[in-house]
């Protein structure tokens, strides 16, 4: 067999990166690990502890203290943070090879005369709908910024729950236009705005109505808020589409090519373009897992990709205890899909950023994160302290030997007896 099994808990950091005083200073001190660790008297994690996760987090934050012991014999390092801040999204994108670009951030007030011209162009009807007093207008007419609203069916504007101007939203009601048709409506406004994300979702079972009751405003930026407005209650699609991302030159394109299978589980489903493999959406952690297994008993050879977000769901609650709880049921989950693994096949366990729930604030925190690596034909020893996420797209791809992708530096031959 062979096969390359990629495990991600998302938001589970072991330091905060070095640049943090200049470019994210309420981050110093971050260490998701540890503080997990230490919010939790005799806590432990024996599957990833095994693998390596007190080597790593020596490793990233030297004479850090109260964490899990270091093993004996295990393959382990650390990834650096290539992309700008501490985003899920981008960290997938990195993880898959992907060489982040850092895009534009304002309010997609201005750019809405450009899209409502394109989108007239191409045959829809656009409708500005804005004001102290919502309603529908001409752009400009308003006193305060609006949204666009696209064929009576989804609204574009700006990302109301992340850093404010970084990401647009086209949010959509799908029992009104098939999720294929918003998808189009997004690459439109993709192609005239430079900021860092367009996210392409929508539900079923909300109205135009319910859309533009979710309407908010916040001085530039308006909005539709997403959990307002209903969208993720049933039949929740999404696709996210980021600036300067080329998947034909990422992992799944790449392995694609080379008739390789890949299976994007999770989150990573949601996020990661693998329009040529299988893509199985989920959130519970132990499901996830299970899937994972199952999913082994019947691939021979390919690679698999599964985002464990719940841990990054606990940081975001700010809550250690949840966030223990999460990585006992992903420590027993990754110790049942070891159990499945034959020779020639890899485990990687990693992270995309950090999500510390004692750091003082709910946001995720920009960290390093552990790499630790398994397999019955593995070295052990230290892969060093490497430059990018983008290293392990780049070992997935040389395991396969398919074409590397766009960024990072492979480092399987350090590890392969």
């Amino acid at each position: 067999m062979k096969r390359f099994v990629e495990i991600v808990l998302d938001g589970f950091g072991i330091g905060a990166m070095e640049d943090v005083r200049e470019l994210r200073p309420q981050d110093i001190g971050a260490n998701t690990a540890l503080h997990v660790y230490g919010a939790l008297p005799g806590f432990r994690l024996p599957v990833l502890e095994s693998l390596g996760l007190g080597n790593a987090l020596q490793a990233a934050a030297p004479g850090s203290a109260g964490g899990p012991a270091p093993a004996k014999t295990c393959c382990f390092g650390f990834h650096r943070l290539a992309h700008f801040g501490a985003d899920t999204f981008w960290g997938h994108q990195e993880l898959m090879g992907t060489r982040p670009l850092k895009g534009e951030s304002g309010p997609i007030g201005p750019r809405l005369f450009a899209i409502k011209e394109a989108l007239a162009r191409a045959g829809h009807e656009p409708r500005f709908y804005g004001g102290t007093q919502p309603r529908f207008c001409e752009p400009g007419a308003a006193a305060e910024p609006g949204v666009l609203v696209v064929d009576g069916a989804l609204t574009i504007g700006d990302n109301l729950e992340t850093d404010l101007g970084d990401n647009y939203n086209v949010t959509a009601a799908l029992d009104i236009m098939p999720f294929e048709k918003v998808r189009e409506i997004g690459a439109v406004v993709r192609s005239l705005v430079h900021n860092s994300r367009v996210i392409v979702f929508g539900g079923r079972g909300v109205t135009l109505d319910d859309l533009l009751n979710a309407y908010e405003s916040s001085g530039p930026f308006a909005g539709v808020s997403a959990p307002r407005s209903g969208v993720y209650r049933r039949g929740y699609q999404v696709v996210h589409l980021g600036y300067g991302v080329e998947s034909r030159v990422q992992v799944p394109a790449m392995l694609n090519k080379a008739g390789i299978t890949t299976v994007l589980m999770g989150k990573a489903a949601d996020i990661v373009e693998n329009s040529g493999g299988r893509n199985i959406p989920g959130v519970d952690t132990g499901e996830l897992l299970a899937k994972t297994a199952s999913v082994l008993d019947e691939l021979d050879r390919g690679y698999i990709c599964v985002n464990i977000q719940e841990t990054d769901l606990a940081g975001h609650r700010e809550d250690p205890g949840l966030y223990g709880e999460r990585l006992a049921t992903a420590d027993r989950g990754i110790g049942a899909i070891i159990k499945k693994l034959a020779a020639g096949d890899i485990l990687v366990v990693t992270a995309d950023h950090g999500n510390d729930p004692v750091i003082g604030h709910p946001r995720h925190t920009r960290e390093k994160t552990p790499l630790l690596v398994y397999g019955q034909g593995i070295r052990p020893g230290f892969i060093g302290g490497r430059s990018s996420l983008a290293d392990t797209g780049a070992a997935v791809c040389d395991f396969f030997g398919a074409p590397f992708p766009e960024a990072g530096s492979s480092y399987l031959g350090n590890i392969l007896i």
